[in-house]
């Protein structure tokens, strides 16, 4: 790699010639503040908090876009560079509802975050200021461009990361804006609620739809039975919001938390991920051997089956029928745990905690009513969670570590790395590889589906089959596949589709910020659940084979496909 030498607040160093000003400065340790710099977005130097100076340089440069070159200096903390951001950040704040206290982001914002750095006391511009509605007509996300200071983040991730174009700038001056087409709101466009907007949003532009109130009104009615499932990726999560380092396993202690919440049932999604697997993986072995739809494609992910429904419509056959574990589990919980316990479907609250706006979505859609009732009245996203804790002023760090409750709280290895991209490959094939060859496997570890790559391929030999797979995560990616699909140059047999980067680890509702370093911290984590785990296969946990031997019958039986079941359709919003 050639390197060049400069010099940075009177300290020589040796950088990239490819790196900016920006990165060369991280990597020798200094700060420099940004808002529109994300190290996973494509720079622009649009909102000039990082300007240095540079010897030579007719202005101010912003850091985030300047290259280095050889024998540059640069100073960073001079003052007329302080007194430059300031005067950034005080323009900002100038059109900036002063609701702080109030802001769902509050002490996690990054405008709130360098106001204070920079010892930003008293703003001294006074004027208008925007005066934009608030678009909360969907079920996942709510966007307020009142606090919105364009840095762009939310259109970059939209259309470089996941190829949706659902964000652009309208308008100029002092009236633009960042807005989908024409204005409208996320309900009305081809938005599939994946919730990355809100994860690299700086402020509290775009925030997930907060439904703890209602869970809170819940938990407080003596007539409701409440009960709640938690997520695979939540539990190497949750830990970040309360002041814990990411990949940190709260699994016990979030147990007791929910406990202390006052949840009557406290189970794990990870049994409805074991479940999945035995439905998906006989779906998957009934179309190898009986002439089906190939590829299989999974359909755990709501953010991706928005995303098929909407965009590709045409390759709607090619899903497995099988719901999401979440849906799974909340049709069991008002079905079988309610006849097992003996309490009125009606009294049950279903709750799930997720890593993922998009479940919001997914909970209300009208298929997801097969127990006869809605199957899971309200999802929280790993954020809310945090919060109320938070609220109920639980010491997180001190808590015992709790089991969850039976049978709906017994699971596998299997099913905790469902929030890993490629997770749900491997535990399906787990399972599917023993089905299939009669025999049990030498290795069960697949690291050929392991990794964050977009699009990763494997060819799996199960006795005489080379079974040949695809795992994608993130939607541009998705689309890159999908034509290949579309198309007949893809030959797989099974492929798996996440919605967001690294799969669940980094849904749109995990803690923020979440980076590439985040994600592999919670990924190492997840593995190391799974190699910990007594059972790590779906199809040996016992609580599962109880299920099916008194009650569900078997997989793909009328009951099952009643239950666990769903069929998707065309979504018509533009």
């Amino acid at each position: 790699m050639d390197m060049v030498n400069i010099t940075i607040d009177g300290k020589q160093v040796r950088v990239p010639k490819t790196a900016t000003v920006l990165e060369a400065a991280k990597a020798v340790g200094i700060k420099i503040p940004s808002l529109c710099y994300h190290p996973e977005l494509r720079p622009e130097g649009a909102c000039r908090v990082c300007v240095v100076e540079v010897a030579g340089a007719r202005g101010l440069v912003a850091s985030c876009v300047y290259p280095v070159s050889e024998g540059m200096e640069v100073r960073t903390t001079t003052q007329q560079v302080r007194e430059a951001r300031k005067m950034v950040v005080e323009l900002l704040l100038a059109n900036h509802p002063q609701d702080c206290l109030s802001c769902q982001r509050n002490l996690n914002c990054e405008l709130q975050t360098i106001a204070s750095d920079l010892g930003i006391r008293k703003i001294r511009f006074d004027g208008e200021k925007k005066q934009c509605s608030i678009d909360a007509e969907n079920p996942s996300l709510v966007r307020d461009q009142n606090k919105c200071i364009l840095c762009g983040r939310c259109i970059k991730v939209c259309s470089d990361v996941q190829g949706m174009n659902v964000y652009s700038f309208a308008n100029r001056g002092f009236s633009t804006t960042v807005v989908p087409a024409f204005n409208q709101g996320l309900h009305q466009v081809a938005c599939t609620y994946c919730g990355q907007c809100a994860t690299v949003c700086p402020t509290g532009a775009i925030v997930e739809k907060d439904d703890t109130q209602a869970v809170w009104e819940a938990l407080s009615d003596p007539n409701k039975h409440v009960v709640v499932q938690t997520a695979p990726a939540v539990r190497v999560a949750l830990g970040e919001t309360l002041g814990m380092a990411p990949g940190s396993v709260v699994t016990g202690k979030m147990v007791a938390a929910l406990r202390k919440l006052g949840f009557d049932k406290v189970f794990d999604t990870d049994f409805t991920a074991d479940l999945t697997i035995l439905e998906e993986g006989s779906e998957l072995i009934d179309r190898l051997q009986n002439g089906g739809k190939l590829p299989m494609i999974t359909s755990c992910s709501p953010g991706w089956i928005n995303f098929v429904e909407l965009v590709y419509p045409d390759l709607l056959e090619h899903l497995s029928t099988a719901k999401s574990p979440q849906q799974m589990f909340g049709a069991l919980v008002k079905t079988y745990y309610a006849e097992k316990a003996g309490i009125d479907p009606a009294q049950i609250v279903s709750v799930s905690i997720m890593p993922c706006t998009a479940k919001k979505a997914e909970a209300v859609r009208e298929e997801m009513r097969s127990s006869g009732y809605q199957d899971v009245d309200y999802v929280l996203t790993t954020r809310e969670l945090g919060r109320m804790i938070k609220e109920a002023g639980i010491e997180f760090a001190n808590l015992p570590v709790e089991e969850y409750d039976a049978p709906l709280g017994i699971s596998t290895g299997a099913g905790v790395i469902f929030g890993a991209t490629g997770g749900v490959m491997e535990a399906a094939l787990r399972t599917v590889a023993e089905i299939l060859s009669g025999k049990e496997l030498d290795s069960i570890d697949f690291n050929d589906v392991r990794g964050m790559d977009g699009v990763r391929e494997a060819k799996i030999l199960i006795g005489d089959l080379t079974v040949k797979v695809a795992i994608v995560n993130t939607l541009s990616c998705a689309r890159k596949l999908l034509e290949k699909i579309r198309s007949g140059e893809a030959d797989y047999h099974f492929v798996e589709v996440m919605a967001c980067p690294g799969g669940c680890l980094g849904g749109g509702g995990q803690p923020i910020p979440t980076y590439s370093e985040t994600r592999q911290q919670r990924a190492k984590a997840i593995y190391e659940c799974d190699y910990t785990s007594t059972i790590r296969k779906s199809h040996q946990n016992p609580a599962v084979k109880e299920l099916y031997d008194t009650w569900l019958g078997k997989p793909l039986g009328d009951k099952s496909h009643h239950l666990l079941h769903t069929h998707y359709k065309q979504q018509n919003r533009k």
